[in-house]
């Protein structure tokens, strides 16, 4: 089960993500294996941002992924000290 603190559940992000979540979970119990639901959604969600915002946005956007998947915001179960 995830968990998602300091999320206001009537927020539309948090609904977002768990429209999302909910449908990831319905694509593994398919038997789609995670990284092709990984390379799927990041796919359509970079699809979608450069539609609206146009390449150069979105370059800038994957540029600071670098540094924020380094710093661990992204590890799912780890412990902060």
């Amino acid at each position: 089960m995830r968990t998602f603190e300091g999320l206001n559940l009537d927020d539309s992000t948090f609904r977002a993500l768990r429209i999302i979540l909910d449908a990831w979970d319905e694509g593994t119990e398919c038997g789609v294996p995670g990284e092709q639901m990984a390379y799927a959604a990041l796919f359509t969600a970079l699809t979608d941002l450069v539609g609206q915002f146009g390449e150069d946005a979105v370059q800038r956007l994957v540029q600071g992924l670098e540094q924020r998947v380094l710093l661990g915001e992204f590890t799912a179960n780890r412990t902060r000290q």
